[in-house]
């Protein structure tokens, strides 16, 4: 009977103990507040959800930007590229209103004068289309933004650096100089020396001697 009621009691009191933590190692709380500390914080989803947009709006704006600058490299390029073959027909120009100019007077080339008068309007036709078209300078004062002065007159009955005469005939394309007139400026007259400057100073030692 004894034995039998201690082998009963054995049990009940394994129940009501709590299982022992064997030295040395953490309890589960003790794990779980150690894991939440070493991990990073994690965003709520409205977060991750706003970070998102920004970075989108972001790459959005910067692909813009390339857009733009892209598309105004291409223009630069197109537009050097047009001014460099509006300059190398310019001289073709030139050549045509002197054929002109010299074959206004002659009678027997009436007909080669048409000719060449039409070819000069076809021209002047495609360029004034992309822009290209010459400058006024007949009377106008002068302006380095657009002349050359390759010579000065003295001119009395005009003011001073007035536009005489068109040597070469500047173009703008697009509101943009791309080649200066050549002019033939006034200039003032050279003034006389003044009574009494140098002939009577020089007149005065020769009396001296």
């Amino acid at each position: 009977m004894e034995g039998t009621k201690q082998t009963e009691q054995k049990p009940e009191s394994a129940e009501g103990t709590e299982p022992s933590t064997p030295e040395g190692l953490p309890s589960d709380e003790q794990t779980g507040a150690s894991e939440e500390q070493g991990q990073p914080r994690v965003d709520s989803p409205e977060e991750q959800i706003a970070t998102l947009k920004d970075l989108l709006l972001r790459k959005a704006a910067e692909f813009e930007n390339y857009k733009k600058r892209t598309e105004s490299d291409a223009t630069g390029i197109i537009r050097l590229a047009n001014e460099t073959l509006v300059l190398s027909i310019l001289p073709i120009v030139d050549d045509l209103e002197r054929s002109l100019k010299a074959g206004r007077d002659i009678p027997e080339t009436s007909s080669f004068y048409k000719g060449v008068e039409l070819i000069h309007q076809k021209v002047k036709r495609i360029l004034e289309s992309h822009g290209v078209k010459p400058l006024d300078t007949s009377g106008k004062p002068f302006d380095v933004h657009y002349h050359d002065a390759i010579m000065q007159l003295p001119r009395a009955d005009v003011p001073h650096h007035t536009i005489l005469e068109e040597v070469e005939r500047g173009y703008a394309m697009n509101g943009k100089v791309i080649r200066h007139a050549k002019v033939v400026v006034s200039t003032t007259t050279e003034e006389k020396p003044e009574e009494g400057s140098g002939d009577e100073k020089t007149g005065g030692e020769g009396d001296n001697e």
